[in-house]
């Protein structure tokens, strides 16, 4: 049976921005959080690196500033960059309190510093090499602990209740249909404040860093409420990702590359040369734009990354969890070429915010890697999106306090029809969409695009989208149908991007467009039901 619940704010994500937004607001209002899986099924807990924040006398906020606008490509917003940077220590010292169990420097005692890519100094406060995990598990035990807070798994957002959707003046978001996966039944969540922390979507794309649930559910479904988004045509990649058809997400570490290993192709023969002097020690962009170039030009599956010729033993002790691993499907990197691919890392665009993740409308918000907040430009610089997660569920958990005492009577929402539904006979035509979906948009969107085929994308997905509607329309709602269907839209929404994109710019290189404006603007596309006259959020208003 379906029902109707009622908090003082819904929370639709379970990762670092959503919990952390939580446990902001918990000694003050009833939080709700959902998860369409479990609790720990998102990107956060499979975060291996770290979080960036001056928390080093020789460092300073103008440096880190500095050093994500150039990873930007020129795209990030300096505001935002700014207001990120300079909230990071103040969110690693809230992560400490809560009790997160940061690695530290075995004489000093004090927070051990690594360094990443594009940053100019030590940095990136880590938890060993899985700081994701110790930040999710550690949250999620204060969150268990707190009476306030309700934890929903095995919960899937359908799509969110506004007032306008119910025909009522004054749009505000009030809620959001939910499919219970255990019972089946769809629950109605109510609730003055509703939040958006679902990830990014990443799995539009054939291969993927990410876990299977990062279907842009989010972005699909403020853009199907009336919210803005931008900048979907980037998404970082990561250069090498083991490509076997078990290994699903395995990365291999660009630390393989630092010690010496060659790229291939198929014949044996070296051609990084050919893209950078640095050859395989190029930034990760170039390489996985080499990659992806190479592999469309010659119609190949994966190219190969080879450190075989490197002594046996120094190959087993500096990578024993990579040596490990492919021995696991057969590959013995002390004699054999790794097969890889690029991997879609992080989605750099979103739904469009503030600095207090307020979308385009009142009661909404996106925080964490659904949101456009102008912190990323063209490269999502990977310790600083945990970064952007505390800092913005932070800001717009303070931006909800200041407005609990102004809430309104919610008003009565409909419980879902699902008398006019079945059940599907037919699921396979949903694996095979997702698999029709996820490689055209690999073989024509990725990374290196041309005019031609982003259309025949384009094509393609429009095609998908009519199908899935005529099966959404007539079957029961279920999670691979919903997540196929938030993809698509999101699809959409990245191809239409890219053909407005007339340059090439950070990661993606347009074949028919190859050199950069002189200008840089923000890529925003606008819904048919955008609410000029009473847009809630004061997110920049530029565009491509």
């Amino acid at each position: 049976m379906s029902k109707q619940l009622h908090f003082d704010i819904l929370v639709i994500g379970s990762g670092a921005a959503g919990l952390t937004l939580a446990l902001r607001l918990a000694t003050d209002a009833r939080v709700a959080v959902l998860s369409k899986g479990s609790l720990t099924s998102g990107s956060t807990y499979q975060a291996q690196g770290g979080i960036a924040a001056v928390c080093d006398s020789q460092d300073s906020t103008q440096n880190h500033i500095q050093d994500t606008l150039i990873a930007g490509a020129q795209l990030s917003h300096q505001d935002a960059v700014a207001f990120t940077v300079n909230n990071g220590k103040a969110s690693i010292d809230w992560l400490i309190k809560q009790g997160v169990p940061f690695t530290r420097d075995a004489t000093s005692n004090a927070l051990h510093l690594t360094k990443e890519g594009g940053h100019s100094h030590r940095r990136v406060v880590h938890a060993s090499d899985a700081t994701g995990k110790a930040v999710s598990e550690t949250l999620l035990q204060q969150a268990t602990k707190n009476s306030n807070i309700t934890l929903l798994p095995q919960l899937i957002a359908i799509d969110l209740i506004t007032r306008r959707k119910l025909r009522l003046a004054d749009n505000h978001c009030v809620g959001a249909y939910v499919l219970d996966q255990k019972s089946g039944h769809v629950q109605t969540l109510l609730a003055p404040f509703v939040v958006l922390a679902t990830g990014g979507a990443s799995k539009a794309y054939l291969y993927t860093s990410n876990p299977d649930g990062s279907s842009g559910d989010g972005i699909a479904m403020a853009w199907r409420a009336g919210c803005r988004v931008a900048n979907l045509e980037f998404n970082q990649f990561h250069p090498t990702c083991l490509y076997h058809p078990q290994a699903k997400s395995f990365l291999i570490s660009e630390a393989v590359r630092g010690e010496g290993g060659r790229l291939l192709l198929p014949d044996g023969s070296r051609f990084m040369h050919r893209y950078d002097e640095r050859k395989e020690l190029a930034p990760r962009d170039i390489v996985a734009r080499a990659i992806d170039h190479e592999m469309k030009r010659i119609g190949c599956d994966c190219l190969y990354l080879d450190i075989s010729h490197k002594p046996s033993e120094f190959i087993r002790s500096h990578f024993p969890t990579i040596y490990a691993k492919c021995m696991e499907y057969g590959i013995d990197i002390t004699r054999d070429p790794i097969p890889v691919v690029p991997a879609a890392h992080y989605t750099c665009g979103g739904v469009m915010t503030n600095s207090q993740g307020q979308t385009d409308i009142p009661g909404l918000y996106a925080i964490g890697e659904t949101a456009f907040t102008g912190l990323h430009g063209a490269n999502r610089l990977a310790s600083n999106s945990l970064l952007e997660c505390l800092v913005y569920g932070m800001s717009a958990a303070e931006d909800i306090r200041s407005k609990l005492d102004q809430q309104k009577p919610l008003p009565s929402a409909p419980f879902w029809d699902e008398s006019q539904v079945t059940d599907s006979d037919e699921d396979i035509v949903i694996s095979h969409n997702w698999d029709e979906l996820r490689r055209f948009m690999w073989d024509y969107v990725g990374i290196v695009r041309t005019k031609k085929r982003l259309q025949r994308a384009l094509n393609r997905v429009t095609l998908l989208q009519q199908e899935i509607s005529d099966y959404y329309s007539n079957y029961k709602v279920s999670k691979d149908l919903l997540e196929l269907r938030n993809l698509t839209i999101v699809a959409e929404l990245i191809i239409r991007s890219a053909m407005r994109r007339k340059e090439s710019r950070g990661l993606h290189h347009t074949l028919n467009y190859p050199q950069q404006l002189p200008e840089q603007r923000d890529t925003i596309l606008t819904p048919v039901n955008f609410d000029w006259g009473n847009s809630g959020s004061t997110a920049p208003a530029t565009d491509a």
